[in-house]
């Protein structure tokens, strides 16, 4: 009787204890704003995953480098600071996995289809698993979309880039893009994109519309192209010690949030995007130009060149895997 009563008491107190210890906090870093594709997914993936746990799982989110910067957010959640990332794929490349750097490669994706064959297949997945050895489980792709360019003078032709300072995120292959333009790049975190280009640090930036309009970026530039030349896109990304110490069924709950957060964010990525670029119009600070079939295919032949000069570093058989993914 005793015995039974000490195993009931026992029992009490670790059930009070538990609750008193609260839901398990993840704190979900990133460094664009709310209403943007990654913004508003983070805040989906929040809702649903609070409530498909039933309280055993807190979610702040941080937007607009609140913590973090763009070059401090991965050292923070290797640490352990922050739980959850959605940073861009090029963030990737000085953790050692410079495969990454292909989704950077200009033109290089044909459609979202296209896109979405090699995110969400056999490369996508073999991709998330090279983050593994570096603390860091990869849960799913984010799409943003492709990205126009901006500057105050247009932008239509190769030569038109000549000599202008344009920001870029750190990558390798963007560094080769700009260069293949005449353009001269500089790395800038995107919390500091907009105060350098009201400035005059930097004279124009590439970036998808939904950005550029949410940090105002078109406030101080006058000509945006329509040129869809890159792809930007994210990975959701978790601490990988924090990942595997959840319990086994609370840690199916989030699966199953994120890759419904993942449906959503990708029925929203265009439609905010196209919306974003309608308000930039609207705003009558931009000139905005499309470029023409004939002028597109003279921004390929300008930036093929790029190619040939990343493939070692990026990898010959990662860059032919995803051309043969996207029919090419």
């Amino acid at each position: 009787m005793q015995i039974t009563a000490l195993v009931g008491a026992l029992a009490a107190a670790l059930s009070f204890s538990v609750q008193a210890q609260g839901p398990i906090v993840i704190k979900f870093s990133h460094v664009v704003a709310p209403d943007t594709p990654k913004g508003q997914a983070a805040e989906r993936f929040k809702q649903l995953a609070e409530r498909m746990s039933k309280g055993r799982v807190r979610v702040e989110v941080y937007p607009n480098s609140q913590l973090y910067k763009d070059r401090e957010e991965l050292e923070a959640l290797q640490l352990g600071a922050v739980q959850m990332l959605a940073p861009s794929l090029a963030k990737f490349s000085p953790l050692g996995v410079k495969e990454f750097e292909a989704f950077d490669l200009p033109y290089i994706f044909p459609s979202k289809a296209a896109l979405y064959a090699v995110t969400e297949g056999p490369i996508g997945k073999d991709l998330l698993r090279k983050l593994e050895s570096k603390g860091i489980t990869g849960l799913a792709y984010w799409d943003n979309g492709f990205k126009v360019m901006s500057a105050n003078k247009p932008l239509l032709a190769p030569g038109d880039f000549r000599g202008l300072r344009m920001r870029i995120q750190a990558s390798k292959v963007l560094d080769a893009q700009m260069r293949a333009l005449g353009a001269r790049p500089q790395v800038l975190a995107f919390s500091e994109t907009a105060p350098a280009l009201r400035d005059g640090v930097v004279e124009g930036t590439e970036n998808t519309p939904s950005n550029m309009y949410t940090q105002k970026m078109h406030e101080s530039q006058k000509h945006l192209t329509v040129s869809n030349h890159g792809y930007l896109g994210y990975a959701v990304i978790v601490n990988k010690k924090f990942w595997d110490g959840l319990p086994s069924d609370l840690r199916s709950t989030l699966e199953r949030a994120m890759v419904e957060a993942t449906a959503y964010e990708k029925t929203i990525a265009q439609r905010t995007n196209d919306a974003a670029l309608e308000a930039i119009r609207r705003a009558g600070t931009t000139t905005i130009h499309t470029l023409s079939p004939q002028q597109q295919a003279e921004w390929r032949r300008a930036m093929m060149p790029v190619y040939t000069q990343m493939e070692a570093r990026i990898g010959k058989d990662i860059v032919r895997a995803i051309n043969r993914d996207v029919g090419r």
